[in-house]
């Protein structure tokens, strides 16, 4: 039994292996020699402007976290279309009340003023 576990052993032991030796590697052949230029903040190819650690509006998480939980229906939407006749009208209902709840937490932040960044 112990014998059929020795590639899979031998398979982590080489990833390990390899990853060790590229830090390694990467320490010794490539000593660090720090410059202004090599520690400034890289945007995009253009000089930086003001502090880089400037902070954000709460709003513009709030919006971010919203996209995230919208964007996620689609993941339970598209297999849900995919499958829909075969599911019956069960799951139709079902994915009818999840769409209504989603759509109803959406007018209610869009009534709150989530969606607005000012």
């Amino acid at each position: 039994m112990s014998g059929a576990y020795l590639p899979l052993l031998l398979l982590f032991g080489v990833a390990l292996a390899t990853a060790v030796g590229m830090v390694v590697l990467t320490q010794i052949l490539n000593p660090r020699r720090p410059t202004p230029q090599k520690e400034m903040p890289y945007e995009s190819g253009m000089i930086p402007l003001g502090d880089t650690r400037a902070r954000f509006s709460v709003k513009f998480y709030m919006v971010a976290i919203s996209f995230i939980v919208f964007d996620l229906e689609t993941i339970f939407l598209i297999p849900w279309a995919v499958q829909a006749r075969a599911l019956g009208w069960g799951a139709f209902l079902a994915m009818t009340m999840f769409v209504i709840v989603l759509a109803v937490g959406l007018l209610y932040e869009w009534k709150k003023g989530g969606l607005e960044w000012d």
